[in-house]
């Protein structure tokens, strides 16, 4: 999809230059995210602007504006103000844009707090206003499209948090240490986002924590935009697996023979099998059994992936959870339940492969043995999980967590309220601290007011002051990432990557 820059805009910001008061020579702005909808969380992990800056702000603003002749540029931009409000373009309008064009950038300063920072909510992770007096409304016009592109890998890193959160714990308690949890969250979402760079930016932002993914364009987007190279960095990867149109061409009476055929073509490393194309328990009591001697023989692990039913009674069965006296054959819902269903996968697998009982006392499975559930996995399902595993007395590492769109699509800009709202300008010799604060809302949408800075607090979170000074602006924890066209300041993936995870280490050993 071709893309010009002076058209990603909402179509009333056509008419927002001419709206400002005579005079106006700044707009300063912020991008906040105003309130979590996810219960627990209170702070985002910032993750996406480095993108946004070189793809928005750099490549495409020179490569379809400053590079193309004045005249396209304008009869362009005119043909679509025209189109869309069904007027022609004030000349003064049209001189603006031949003004910037004349300028050969964007006079624009952004100030962001580091990528990878674990950011309170109503704490704007950056700020940005106009250099240049005459340009002061571009600052609000990249507005819409930097909310588009930063909410959704803002919003996936703060959920992989989550996730990486509640594995780093559990594996802590149950195993000891931490060797295993960045395997345990799988990005499993590609199919399932909105748009292909949706998927992107959002495997990308998965990959801050986890190393697992399916989504393979984001290790291009990480080396492209982040400053890495997977030739020398593990940016992420994955394992052979099959998919239901495999074992279905294997045939329903032979599905022994595909796994057996499977295990000769991978004899070394991890294999991940789907089993429930027909019938998982099945495959475990069945299955399995017969190919134990086959799969304890391999130099690496057979993952068994169920992909339908209620992810935790499959995992850990049902008797951890509704009916702690059940016993096989008892019919419930009108349902009797076998033996395999009421332990659970995890249990069953221990009784035919085995394991060992760590120090702490917790089982881990023989490791050539695993399982991995990718179908409708969130937070809380993934806490529950671990919860009846532990209960049960098998360490928490005992599944890998297959995180798909359910996780990472079923989201808006709004599940962090972000905004990007502007708080000062100038007019003339005159500044103005100005703000909104609706008497018709909440307090959600109440905005700060002035010039803003940001601090940083012990514990790795932050602070915000409003009606601030420039010099407070130009000398807090915002650093300089963009200026006049050119980026400032970057960051590579393994800087982010070690931001991010370092505030999780720090709350474990509290």
């Amino acid at each position: 999809m071709r893309l010009r820059p002076y058209n990603l805009i909402d179509a009333y910001k056509y008419g927002h230059p001419r709206q400002y008061p005579e005079g106006t020579s700044i707009v300063f702005s912020n991008l906040t995210p105003r309130k979590s909808r996810v219960q627990g969380v209170d702070s985002i992990t910032f993750f996406g602007l480095q993108y946004f800056l070189k793809e928005y702000l750099q490549h495409q603003w020179r490569q379809e504006f400053f590079e193309e002749p004045l005249d396209k540029v304008l009869s362009d931009w005119q043909r679509r103000y025209t189109s869309i409000l069904g007027q022609v373009p004030f000349k003064e309008d049209i001189d603006r844009i031949a003004q910037l064009w004349e300028y050969d950038n964007l006079p624009l300063e952004i100030r962001a707090l580091p990528e990878g920072s674990q950011v309170p909510m109503r704490i704007p992770p950056l700020v940005v206003w106009n250099t240049e007096p005459w340009a002061y409304w571009l600052t609000n016009n990249i507005e819409t499209v930097m909310s588009a592109t930063l909410w959704q890998p803002c919003t996936s890193a703060t959920l992989a948090r989550e996730f990486y959160k509640e594995f780093h714990r559990g594996a802590l308690k149950t195993v000891g240490n931490t060797d295993f949890i960045q395997w345990q969250g799988h990005d499993f979402s590609f199919r399932g986002m909105s748009s292909v760079e949706s998927a992107v930016l959002s495997a990308a932002a998965h990959l801050l924590y986890f190393t697992g993914t399916d989504t393979v364009p984001a290790l291009d987007f990480l080396e492209d935009y982040y400053f890495v190279n997977s030739d020398a960095i593990l940016i992420g990867g994955s394992v052979p697996a099959t998919e239901h149109s495999v074992m279905c061409m294997g045939g329903k009476e032979t599905e022994i023979d595909t796994f057996r055929r499977l295990l000769g073509l991978y004899p070394t490393g991890i294999l991940s099998v789907v089993s429930d194309t027909w019938d998982f328990w099945k495959v475990i009591t069945e299955t399995l059994p017969q190919l134990k001697e086959e799969i304890m023989a391999r130099d690496g692990k057979l993952v068994i992936r169920p992909d339908s039913g209620d992810p935790a009674d499959i995992i850990c069965g049902v008797t951890s959870n509704r009916f702690p006296d059940l016993t096989p054959g008892t019919d419930i819902w009108g349902k009797k339940w076998s033996d395999s269903e009421i332990k659970g996968a995890i249990e069953c697998l221990w009784d035919i492969f085995g394991g060992k009982v760590n120090e702490l006392g917790y089982k881990e499975l023989d490791p050539h043995i695993g399982l991995i559930y990718g179908d409708s996995i969130n937070i809380a399902r993934a806490r529950d999980i671990n919860g009846r595993l532990e209960a049960k007395g098998f360490a928490t590492t005992n599944w890998v967590a297959g995180i798909g769109s359910y996780t990472y699509q079923y989201n808006t800009r709004d599940t962090f309220g972000w905004a990007m709202k502007a708080t000062y300008g100038e007019i003339g010799e005159e500044t103005r601290e100005i703000y909104k604060d609706p008497k018709t809302d909440d307090g959600t949408k109440k905005s700060a007011k002035g010039l803003i800075a940001a601090y940083e607090e012990p514990g790795g979170t932050f602070s915000m002051k409003d009606q601030a000074t420039w010099d407070e602006v130009k000398n807090c924890a915002y650093v300089p990432v963009f200026r006049n066209g050119a980026l400032i300041n970057p960051q590579s993936l393994l800087e982010i990557r070690e931001i991010a995870k370092s505030f999780i280490y720090e709350k474990a050993t509290v």
